[in-house]
């Protein structure tokens, strides 16, 4: 006959491996992310991690294809790579290879541009605070400074062109 306590540490284990394939069925989920779920839940992290581990051995739960979906949604989304580095950082990823993700999507800088036109269009005459508005706007995405800064010079090149 099984002691109280021990029943109770399975049931417990039972729980928390339950809302983790609950959690991991409806979209994948950092080791962070699930620790901070279950923690909100009232489990204890000596009692997470190890069914945490045993879900990554089993590959249910995978840092790096979390990784690669989160940031493939987020550059679809028109996000910068500043921006999903820092939200990455937020949910316990620390090495992410952004770049390779952006080129087979075209491209940092073919995405800010997307970006840009999406938002602002082609419009031909701007104020200089115009350019600063959108500047902003676009740093608040996540692109760099430099980036922009590149986008503008193409852009004001075009306008030359074509005005």
């Amino acid at each position: 006959m099984t002691t109280p306590s021990l029943s109770t540490a399975i049931e417990r284990r039972q729980q928390i491996e339950a809302v983790c394939l609950r959690l991991l069925a409806r979209r994948e989920h950092s080791r962070r992310e699930l620790l901070d779920k279950l923690a909100l839940r009232g489990f204890n992290r000596d009692e997470v991690e190890p069914v945490i581990d045993e879900m990554a051995e089993q590959n249910w739960q995978n840092d790096e294809r979390y990784t690669e979906c989160y940031v493939r949604q987020r550059i679809q989304s028109g996000y910068g790579p500043m921006r999903i580095r820092y939200e990455l950082q937020q949910r316990g990823i620390n090495d992410a290879d952004l770049d390779t993700q952006a080129d087979e999507q075209g491209g940092w800088q073919n995405l800010l541009l997307d970006v840009y036109l999406g938002k602002y269009g082609d419009e031909k005459s701007l104020t200089q605070n115009e350019w600063l508005k959108r500047s902003r706007f676009l740093q608040q995405r996540g692109f760099s400074g430099e980036m922009i800064k590149r986008l503008f010079a193409e852009l004001k090149i075009k306008l030359c062109r074509s005005g």
